[in-house]
């Protein structure tokens, strides 16, 4: 996954926030070719900022 609007060099000495950071990346604008850990997603589900739609589908397998 590329971005070029987040200093991720910077974002990455907090794990939490990358953590966080690359979860919410990877559920509104897309995989690549990478996929999901059912197991992060359970832990900062509660925090990360996902699309409505999005997170009633996802709600269906974290639960």
């Amino acid at each position: 996954m590329k971005n070029w609007s987040t200093n991720t060099r910077k974002l990455r000495k907090d794990k939490e926030k990358f953590a966080i950071w690359k979860l919410e990346q990877m559920v509104n604008f897309g995989l690549g070719k990478k996929k999901i850990k059912k197991s992060e997603l359970k832990k900062y589900w509660k925090v990360i900022n996902i699309d409505p739609a999005k997170r009633k589908f996802l709600s269906l397998f974290v639960k």
